[in-house]
């Protein structure tokens, strides 16, 4: 779906505002781990390709604010953009990857996370979900980052840099879909953008498009075992 452009609507004075929740590119993890919220996650070279290819595609919007998760694949992936554009990025802990207790686990294909009876407690709950932090509360922080940057932003667009699981909810969230899910179907690829457009204080639209999705197939990144994100 085409990202929408920003505008006054024809016939009336409301002024519209895009927030673009924009996932990381693909990260450097050759041993396999869900990382999580761990440190010294950088961005591949093909995820600094992504950001660039993202940077080439938002060139022209008219963003007046960039904002991102304190993650460093988070910050590397909004860097491009925001010298392109001369803006400072800010970075907002609440865009930040959802807690797991499965951190720092080599996941695999997420069989691996099945292999040790003692982590089974984990998974009693999939609907809050018991193995991390809860979806609602997830919801709860990337809005309030979203209300904020629509505010600053208002009549403009904002560029939000986050993570799959927070972009995935938050999108299910807005259009009054149930929290929890299939990680294997969340529409979310790296470096992909899901964007929200408000009629003043409205939500009106959710679209989504993939700038990079030319460079997913060089991809090897999986998005495997609960809710890995990324």
């Amino acid at each position: 779906m085409p990202v929408p452009r920003t505008g006054r609507l024809s016939g009336t004075m409301s002024e519209l505002t895009i927030v673009h929740l924009l996932r990381h590119g693909e990260v450097h993890n050759p041993t396999g781990v869900l990382y999580g919220r761990l440190p010294g996650f950088h961005l591949s070279e093909l995820g600094r390709r992504m950001a660039e290819v993202v940077a080439e595609t938002l060139a022209t919007r008219d963003i007046v604010e960039i904002r991102s998760s304190p993650m460093e694949r988070a910050v590397e992936t909004a860097t491009p953009t925001a010298e392109r554009l001369g803006l400072k990025i800010q970075i907002d802990d609440r865009l930040t990857e959802a807690f797991n207790v499965f951190e720092g686990v080599r996941v695999g294909n997420g069989t691996a996370l099945l292999r040790d009876i003692r982590r089974y407690r984990y998974f009693l709950n999939p609907f809050r979900p018991s193995w991390g932090e809860p979806y609602v509360e997830v919801v709860a922080r990337m809005k309030a980052a979203i209300d904020e940057a629509r505010e600053r932003a208002r009549g403009h667009e904002a560029l939000l840099v986050s993570h799959q699981l927070p972009i995935w909810v938050t999108r299910l969230a807005a259009e009054g879909r149930r929290l929890w899910h299939d990680p294997r179907r969340r529409q979310c690829a790296l470096a992909s953008l899901t964007s929200f457009t408000f009629e003043g204080n409205r939500l009106i639209s959710v679209g989504y498009s993939e700038p990079a999705g030319a460079l997913l197939k060089e991809s090897a990144a999986g998005e495997a075992g609960p809710s890995a994100g990324a």
